[in-house]
């Protein structure tokens, strides 16, 4: 009989209204590899930690003196012992302890094709603004491994939106969210199923 693998634990970042969170709960809330073990906030108005309590995942709510300073999350983080950590629309750079004790176990997803329209500053609408400011031909979106900067880390996973010129930040916005709903989910499969 062959001995079932326990399944690896997922456990999300998000400090924004979590659409993406939910898509990857629900997409692994069915899998028999990997479940989503804790959501975790810096926001205590983020839409994410409604949606995790919604879908029975446990929502932790934090502050920058327990992120950087207590190692309250570090700690909280080595209790659970998650396989992978997956920054989903979270804003605040991850302190040095998280960053080693959880090295090559942490990704990101970003709204452009970096290394274009990355680092401080640049999330969600504001570079999708930028894109169609510039003129561009062409967006997309990243998954990364994380380090100590923003948006630095080796690129996992690209896909590439067209931009017409009739786009819109709010038209590019959209079709950039259906392209992470679509994506996001199937490279953290294949991440824990280390297919990548």
């Amino acid at each position: 009989m062959p001995t079932l693998q326990p399944k690896k634990k997922l456990v999300i970042f998000a400090s924004g209204s979590g659409t993406n969170a939910e898509n990857i709960i629900k997409y692994f809330q069915h899998s028999n590899k990997a479940e989503v073990v804790a959501l975790l906030s810096n926001k205590r108005t983020a839409g994410a930690l409604k949606r995790a309590h919604d879908l029975g995942v446990k929502p932790l709510l934090f502050d920058k003196e327990a992120f950087y300073n207590s190692h309250d999350v570090l700690n909280l983080l080595k209790d659970m012992q998650p396989d992978l950590i997956i920054l989903a629309g979270f804003l605040w750079l991850l302190p040095p302890g998280i960053l080693q004790q959880f090295s090559g176990k942490i990704i990101n997803i970003h709204p452009a094709l970096l290394p274009s329209y990355g680092g401080k500053g640049m999330y969600g609408s504001k570079v999708h603004e930028a894109v169609i400011e510039n003129g561009e031909k062409e967006s997309g979106i990243t998954i990364h491994y994380v380090n100590e900067n923003y948006d630095e880390g080796k690129i996992i996973f690209q896909s590439v939106v067209q931009i017409d010129k009739n786009d819109t930040a709010e038209s590019l916005a959209h079709k950039i969210h259906e392209q992470e709903y679509e994506h996001f989910p199937k490279v953290i499969q294949q991440i824990i199923e280390e297919k990548l």
